[in-house]
């Protein structure tokens, strides 16, 4: 692992464009399980009510029976809830403040990256803790979905969600355009950690990369999309590993 931080260090050194792309994994040393990776809270694809977890999740399915969804984005909440951020977060944090790009591609809606000092996050799936009612669109912020009752309903009498990207539905279309501009400005280094990597839009900014001559790592205890695109894999945790790299460039 230490050669390999070593040249990571480096190339960051060189004040170059970085981007992290980050999963579940990277809240783990939070206390935060994966969702199926090691640990992973679905790693089965079940539910206790017999439907696979992408359909429980799913844009059909709130449509359909939004209590049933609302049941799940409970469990995701609920496992985040009173958590902070870790190592792995402040040092991404900290390289933001320092370099004159880094950016932050994130499937996770815990909000660690912010709550560790990260102030460019795109954000793709979007955040458990804003909500939004179906009906008249009125948005607000909660800390938690303790207060929320089972299904939860506006003033007006809709149904309200979490602007969370669901199985089946769009990416938002801010996030996706701000990452289509990242992506053809290009990056020196990619850093993929804590990501299974299924879906095409996170493989996509490591398979770029590593075609045009960038340096692609991957962090991630596990076998994922992308492990046999990178250059590097260091197969330990997200705190281990970042901690390590905070460590030698002094943050």
């Amino acid at each position: 692992m230490d050669a390999v931080i070593q040249e990571l260090a480096r190339r960051i050194e060189g004040d170059e464009s970085v981007l992290f792309v980050t999963g579940a994994g990277v809240s783990a040393d939070s206390g935060l399980p994966t969702y199926r990776g090691i640990g992973g809270l679905y790693n089965d694809a079940g539910t206790d009510d017999g439907v696979p977890i992408e359909q429980a999740l799913s844009g059909p399915m709130f449509r359909r029976n939004p209590a049933l969804t609302w049941k799940y984005i409970r469990q995701i909440e609920e496992a985040s809830r009173g958590a902070g951020p870790n190592r792995a977060h402040a040092v991404i944090g900290a390289l933001q403040r320092r370099l004159t790009r880094c950016v932050v591609l994130t499937q996770n809606v815990d909000g660690l990256h912010e709550a560790g000092g990260a102030t460019d996050v795109i954000a793709i799936h979007g955040d458990v803790h804003d909500l939004l009612c179906t009906e008249c669109r009125r948005a607000e912020r909660v800390a938690d979905y303790a207060a929320l009752a089972p299904l939860p309903r506006c003033g007006c009498g809709g149904v309200i969600r979490p602007k969370v990207v669901l199985f089946g539905e769009m990416l938002p279309t801010d996030a996706a355009d701000r990452l289509q501009r990242e992506l053809a400005l290009g990056f020196d280094v990619v850093v993929s950690v804590g990501t299974t990597s299924v879906f095409p839009y996170i493989a996509a900014p490591v398979v770029l990369t590593r075609e045009h001559g960038g340096l692609t790592v991957e962090v991630n205890p596990g076998e994922s999309e992308v492990s046999r695109v990178v250059h590097h894999r260091l197969r330990v945790g997200a705190a281990e590993a970042l901690g390590a790299l905070g460590d030698r460039l002094g943050l």
